[in-house]
């Protein structure tokens, strides 16, 4: 992991496990915020539950994803299950669209905008290629340190590890 990686996914995560806390701890306001926007959903696609139980759920996926972004287990899983909560709640919390009020329109766009970017930086997460290629990185320079053999577990897609401990016996030290 990256430096910068090391700093930013505990930011985003935390971010995610105090919104998650702080809906679950008092969920009628965000139920009520996201009615009329379940309504309309509920026209085109079965919902099941209330209100109030779906924005439980919504937040309960956001703690425990926050909190394996943070603690970096399963990152880019994680930051995908944050940014499939994300879509919902901003569409719900933050209708610029329908704000008469000039004022209103302007701070709902913002809260927008702000999610958007929040979502951006989580894909920018999923789509990390560096995992792979650090991964085939670290292999390949134990095997040239330690003349052809890689101690580093190998996994292949057909035969697993007990097929990678066998090949590793055919390689010469």
């Amino acid at each position: 992991m990256t430096p910068l990686q090391l700093l930013s996914r505990p930011m985003i995560g935390a971010f995610f496990v105090n919104a998650g806390v702080g809906t679950l701890s008092n969920p009628e306001p965000p139920a009520g915020m996201a009615a009329p926007f379940l309504d309309k959903l509920r026209e085109k696609v079965p919902l099941p539950g209330d209100d109030v139980t779906l924005v439980r759920v919504n937040a309960a996926v956001q703690v425990v994803a926050g909190a394996l972004l943070t603690t970096g287990r399963a990152p880019r899983t994680a930051a995908l299950a944050l940014a499939a909560s994300l879509l919902p709640t901003t569409l719900a919390g933050h209708p610029f669209w329908e704000q008469e009020d000039p004022g209103q329109r302007a701070a709902q766009r913002i809260q927008f905008g702000k999610n958007a970017a929040i979502m951006g930086g989580l894909l920018a997460v999923v789509s990390d290629a560096n995992h792979q290629t650090r991964a085939h990185m670290l292999r390949s320079r134990a095997k040239r340190r330690k003349g052809g053999h890689c101690p580093l577990p190998v996994r292949h897609a057909a035969g697993g590890r007990k097929k990678a401990d066998a090949l590793r016996g055919a390689f010469p030290k």
